[in-house]
């Protein structure tokens, strides 16, 4: 398997493979680009992040928008990011329709090796996130590698969210839970 496979099949990965290195050094050129275009250029910014998402896609994010690769990154209809965005997406990060981030949310599928000797070597590895429809994510929230969040809930700003929340619920906290049903 290349790194990118073990990558995207959730096992441990070089992540400073060259490859990979390629990848992230292109999002990021991407990403530099529309983060410093005019807000009056807004067809500009669609084809940024089009090339950046590989993807005809309509979504509005407000800059600054930082990820790691683009491609992982799914959108529904309807998507809007607030300011500050990001999205460490190195394993699939799969967003419904109608989905709305607050200011500086974090999506996170990357995570790290809790032996010190794997995590110096530059190993890692990342679980996929699913965002269902009609979520509203708070500002400041925290979503975590292999996390899914059903339709129609609602993240509680500064939330961080380390395990599966239901469709439908009012969810707050650190380490988020569903305070009540909506």
């Amino acid at each position: 398997m290349t790194e990118k496979e073990k990558m995207l099949s959730g096992k441990l990965y070089f992540s400073a493979d060259k490859e990979l290195v390629r990848e992230r050094n292109y999002a990021q050129k991407l990403c530099y680009e529309f983060n410093r275009t005019s807000p009056l250029k807004y067809s500009r910014r669609i084809k940024i992040l089009q090339k950046l998402f590989r993807s005809d896609s309509r979504c509005h994010i407000e800059p600054p928008f930082y990820c790691d690769y683009g491609y992982n990154i799914k959108f529904g209809e309807n998507f809007y990011a607030n300011y500050g965005c990001v999205i460490l997406d190195v394993n699939v990060v799969d967003i419904g329709n109608n989905v709305l981030l607050g200011p500086y949310v974090q999506i996170c599928t990357a995570s790290h090796p809790l032996e010190y000797e794997k995590r110096n070597s530059g190993f890692e590895y990342g679980f996929p996130i699913k965002i269902g429809d009609n979520v509203w994510i708070g500002a400041g929230a925290v979503i975590l590698p292999g996390v899914e969040i059903g339709n129609n809930s609602v993240i509680g700003a500064g939330s961080v969210v380390v395990k599966d929340i239901p469709s439908s619920v009012l969810a707050v906290g650190n380490p988020c839970r569903a305070i009540r049903e909506l």
